[in-house]
């Protein structure tokens, strides 16, 4: 039976709040089963990114709103973060790996939170935020399993 779960947070875009939303979405996302620890690390890390993008980048003071929701469904978990501040001009070259637009970042936030959902979503309207999707199923038990059986 496919169940539907979500929660929606919201809070300041501060840096202290980084590690509030990893853990949040980390127990939210543990009532999937069958999630390895692995891959719920991956969804930390892919939060941790996504909101940290935001502290660093949407707003010109701190305390900016983040609006960070996570929704169950079955044995999906789809994970939405919204910033409602500066956007981003061009998604495509923002995704792209080692591009920053702060001499002193790797640029490669985007292209770990890609390797490391099932499916990622970027969207912006410059002025109006930038809004990050991504989605995870569990593959651990399908990796673990291949040993043939007896």
């Amino acid at each position: 039976m496919s169940v539907t779960n979500y929660v929606t947070l919201e809070f300041p875009a501060v840096p202290e709040n980084v590690e509030f939303a990893r853990v949040a979405v980390a127990c939210f996302a543990s009532q999937i089963n069958s999630f390895t620890l692995e891959e719920i690390d991956d969804v930390k890390l892919v939060v941790s990114e996504a909101i940290s993008n935001t502290v660093l980048h949407s707003y010109d003071v701190s305390g900016g709103l983040v609006r960070l929701s996570a929704v169950r469904n079955g044995d999906t978990l789809t994970v939405i973060i919204e910033d409602f501040g500066k956007g981003i001009a061009d998604v495509d070259q923002a995704k792209a790996p080692a591009f920053t637009t702060d001499p002193d970042r790797m640029g490669m936030g985007f292209t770990i939170m890609e390797a490391l959902s099932d499916e990622l979503r970027v969207s912006s309207v410059p002025g109006k935020g930038v809004k990050v999707e991504m989605r995870k199923s569990p593959h651990g038990a399908a990796k673990d399993s291949d040993e043939p059986e007896a």
